[in-house]
Order: C-alpha cells, then structure tokens, then sequence
C-alpha cells in the first residue's frame, strides 16, 4: 500500500512537471514564432523590443537559478539570516545600473561589454576581455549552474529511487548531461527574445513555488499551527541565526559588505555580459530603467524564498551530522511540498535552470560572434553566417561544461566557491569599466595594466603561499593572503584599489591628449523614467530599514 502510494505521488509530481514544462514551452512559441532568428541584432539582442516587464522578469530569473536557491539557502543553512547580503546589496546595485550605468551602454548601442570596452579604449583591449569572458563562462559560471542544477533536481525528485540508481556520482552525471542537453537546444534553436518571454513565464510560478516552499516548511516547523509560530519557533530554537550582522567568523562578515561584497554586486548586476544583455535589449532608456528598477524591487523579497527555507532546513535536518547544505534545498522541497506542488515547482525550477544556462550560453555565443567571429575570424561575413558561428560555439561550451560539472562535486559552500571565483574576473573588469566611464583621458594602455594587475594579484592570493603555520595537531600548514591572513571579501577590496592605483598612474603620465567623447548611436530612446530616482532613493531606504530591523551589532 505505501508503495503504491509513492508510485502515485510520483507520478502526480511528473505529470504536473510536464504539463507545466510544456505549457511554458508552448506560450513561448506562439508570443515569439514571429521573431527575427536570422539577423544579428535579432537573434542576440531581440530586436530592441524588449519591454520592462519583460526585462525584469528575464533579469530576475537569470539571476535566480539553482546556485542561488541551492547554493544561497545552502549558505543559509550552514550560516544564518546574514546571507541575505547578497539579495538586499543587490538591490543598491540594481539602482547603480538603472540610474547610471544603463543610458550610458544604450547610448553606445552596444551589444556585448567588451564592445563597448573596445570603443571606450581600442581593439586589444576587446580581444583580451573577449577572452577573458569566453573563458569564465565556460570555466566557471556555465560548470556550476550544471551542478546545483543536477543536485537540486536530483534531490527534489528523488531521481536516485526513480529510476534505481544506487550511485549518485552517476546520478549526477545523468542530471548534468540531460540538463545541459535541453539547455543546448533551447538557446542555439532560440534568441534572446524567446529566452526572455520564457525567463518571465517560468518566474512567476518559481516566485510563486518559492513562497509556497517557505509557507509548508514554516507550517511543518510549526506543525500547522500557522506561518508565524513556525518563524517563532525558528527564532527561540536559534535566535542568533537570526542576525542580518555577520560576525567575523561567518562566510560574509558585516564590514566585507563595503568592499568585496559590493565590488561583487556591482559587476554582476551592471557590467556582466549574462545579465544585462537583456537591458541592452530595450525598447528604450525609459523601459530599461523600469525594468532594472522592479528587478530590485523584487530582490527586496529575495529573503524569503531564498534564506528562510535554508534556516527552516537547518532546523529540520541539522541533528544528522551526514547531512550536506547543498542537500537542503531539493530535500526540503521534496519533503514539504504536496506531490502535483512539487511538479509544478521542478518545473519552474528546470525553467530557472535553463534560463540561466541559456542566457550564460547566449551571451557566449554572443560575444563570440560579434566580437571574435565577426571582427577578427571573418571580417565580411554575412548576418546569417554570424548567427550560425555563434550556435556552433555554443555546442562546443556546453559539452566543456559539462565535463567539468560534476567535477564541483567535491566543494564545499557551492555558494562561496562561486564567489571567490567569479572575483577573479569580476574585479578587474568592474575596473576597467568604471574607471574609463569616470576618466575621460584615460588611454587604453591604463585598461591593460589594469587587467594585468588584477589577473595578477587576485590568483597570487589565492594559490600562491605566502606563510607557514603550526596549526594544533603540530602541523606545518601553508597560509595564503585571501583567507588566512586577510578575509576573501577585504582582500578583493584591497586588490581593487590596487588595480585603480595602477589605472591612475598611467592616467597621470600618459593621458590621451584630449578627452574620450562617447558617440551616440541613436538606436533607441535615451529620455529617462521621469520616476526613476524618486523610486530609487526608496528602494535604498528599504535597505537601510531591512537591515536595521534584524541587526545585532553586539557580535561585532
């Protein structure tokens, strides 16, 4: 009897997926079988027709794929209410980019980052950034959107009990490959638009199952008794998980928020290619604006769906000591969630996955072909052909990708793991970016010794030992800078203020004999939202009023 009953639930939970799946699936085709898949403005950047909601749907479930819902409620279950950092910063970020960033890429009417990088400064200095994209996303971003895929699914579905494999390394390998597989085909058949439209459609039943997930895991805490004894029961269990204040001991201690934290946030939300090659999309400045605005808008409830069910798994499942924080996301899912419920969220949570995958490929592919393929391989190719490179390289991404995968599985936090990774890139990006918006003089040698200086200084404290220590088993341990002797998040700090030292001194002995004029390319719009820095001194207060409601400055 009760294994006919779990056949049953399984069952619903499939069906429910694939109705979901398809239903998505088959909007998606009808709002965008119309589009223009042929040209080059048409497949990577959708035709310029993007409107905000559209964008912020897009923008919001980029972002919000599994190595944020595995990989930050993970960070929630091993560490508390503090993590949120990385949603509520986001939110300032978001402002950053809407108010200042934006019309001055849309005034370009560029496409990709190093695009705009190669007017701002010259050639070389786009090739290298070209590279430096290209091989980041196939190392690193694509890689671990895989694996917390794979390992998000895995364990919602129970996929070992589904189909009868005993070996989870190999269930892994089965997710990544079946993952990557739909996410191939998705983005090389499709462009930016269709990705878009279903980014919009799949977040509202993932922020929909998200909320869900943290009202039947309060609900299980409380045994019925309502969402706000569960939060109660939370908080007198542990209440200082429930700090917003990191400690200096935690993954992300209060100060590092003004430093590596923030230099971290600003690349991803206003200068990494995967995420705002949508707001290069846009109809207009004013829609761009509203469409980055109601992202952070958003973000503001990123706590919720993001954090609360980490810490409701750590009082569920912390008493055995086997227990991995990577497991507590797809575990909670799985054991909280009622049968067609948790179809309905896989597959909003496949949707997420996909989307991330599809924009990380698609912006691969992207800067592939208008910037490698297009300027430097074929310099007289066609708009069709242009197109075609980028789909064939594509191809080649994902199945690097997922060789690497299931290679992750050995790491601990996921989560932090992809932070002091991506710091490698994003800082001396950021850099560049900001410095030669900031100064107008400053010559293209400045962004290359800029980028030497990062890709320097950031690996050397990470790998390279500098000291040796006794540790308490009479032990001779190496020490790094990053870590050991100075926290990750300071240390990224300390290294951008490096990179600009060195970006300033070329700017004071080699300047350009006049100052850089942006060209305007007048491909869309460029009249501001008349609202938008009313909404975005609120959205900054909202921050402010977050932190301080949960902040216990005492641990400090």
């Amino acid at each position: 009897m009760a294994f006919c009953y779990i056949v049953q639930a399984m069952n619903n939970t499939i069906l429910f997926f694939l109705v979901f799946t398809g239903l998505v699936g088959l909007i998606t085709w009808y709002l965008t079988r119309k589009d223009d898949h042929q040209s080059s403005e048409g497949y990577f950047l959708g035709g310029r027709s993007l409107t905000f909601p559209i964008i912020a749907g897009s923008l919001l479930l980029t972002n919000l794929s599994t190595e944020q819902l595995v990989g930050l409620n993970g960070a929630a279950y091993a560490g508390g209410l503090h993590v949120m950092v990385w949603e509520v910063v986001a939110v300032i970020t978001l402002v950053v980019m809407a108010l200042y960033f934006l019309p001055r890429f849309l005034r370009s009417g560029i496409a990709t980052i190093p695009q705009y990088l190669g007017e701002r400064f010259d050639r070389q200095t786009r090739l290298i950034v070209d590279m430096i994209f290209l091989v980041a996303y196939a190392v690193i971003l694509l890689p671990i959107i895989l694996y917390t895929g794979a390992k998000g699914l895995s364990s919602m579905l129970d996929v070992g009990g589904l189909t009868g494999i005993q070996n989870d390394t190999l269930v892994l390998w089965l997710m990544v490959v079946i993952i990557a597989t739909l996410g191939s085909i998705y983005a090389i058949l499709g462009g930016l638009r269709t990705v878009a439209v279903s980014d919009t459609l799949n977040g509202v039943g993932l922020l929909l199952g998200g909320f869900l997930i943290a009202y039947f895991g309060l609900q299980a805490v409380s045994e019925d008794q309502g969402v706000f004894s569960g939060l109660t029961i939370l908080h007198q269990a542990a209440p200082e998980r429930f700090n917003s204040i990191g400690s200096a001991d935690q993954s992300v201690p209060f100060p590092t928020i003004f430093s590596g934290v923030m230099l971290l946030n600003l690349f991803y939300w206003c200068t990494n290619q995967q995420i705002i090659q949508r707001t290069f999309a846009a109809r207009s400045l004013e829609e761009g604006q509203k469409g980055v605005l109601l992202t952070a808008g958003f973000k503001l409830l990123g706590p919720i769906y993001l954090v609360i069910p980490g810490m409701i798994a750590y009082h569920l499942y912390s008493s055995d000591p086997t227990f991995r924080s990577v497991d507590a996301y797809g575990t909670l899912v799985r054991d909280v969630l009622p049968a067609p419920l948790t179809g309905f969220f896989a597959a909003a949570m496949v949707g997420a996955i996909l989307s991330s995958f599809n924009s990380a490929l698609n912006s691969t592919s992207t800067i592939f072909s208008l910037g490698l393929y297009g300027n430097e391989i074929n310099k007289n190719a066609k708009e069709e052909k242009i197109v075609r490179s980028g789909k064939w390289f594509a191809l080649v991404i994902a199945v690097c990708s997922v060789a690497i995968a299931p290679l992750l599985d050995g790491q601990g936090q996921i989560f932090d793991y992809l932070q002091k990774m991506n710091g490698i890139y994003f800082v001396p990006l950021f850099a560049v970016v900001v410095m030669g918006m900031l100064f107008k003089r400053l010559p293209p040698l400045g962004a290359k010794v800029g980028l030497l200086t990062g890709f320097t200084i950031i690996p050397f404290g990470y790998f390279v030992p500098v000291a040796k220590q006794i540790n308490d088993n009479g032990e001779v341990v190496s020490q790094f800078v990053s870590g050991d002797l100075v926290n990750d998040f300071h240390f990224l700090g300390i290294a951008f203020l490096l990179i600009t030292c060195g970006m300033l001194l070329v700017n004071k002995l080699k300047p350009l004999e006049s100052d850089f004029i942006q060209k305007e390319a007048n491909a869309v719009n460029m009249t501001p939202w008349k609202h938008g820095k009313i909404i975005g001194v609120l959205l900054f207060a909202m921050v402010i009023l977050i932190y301080a409601l949960f902040a216990d400055f005492s641990i400090l």
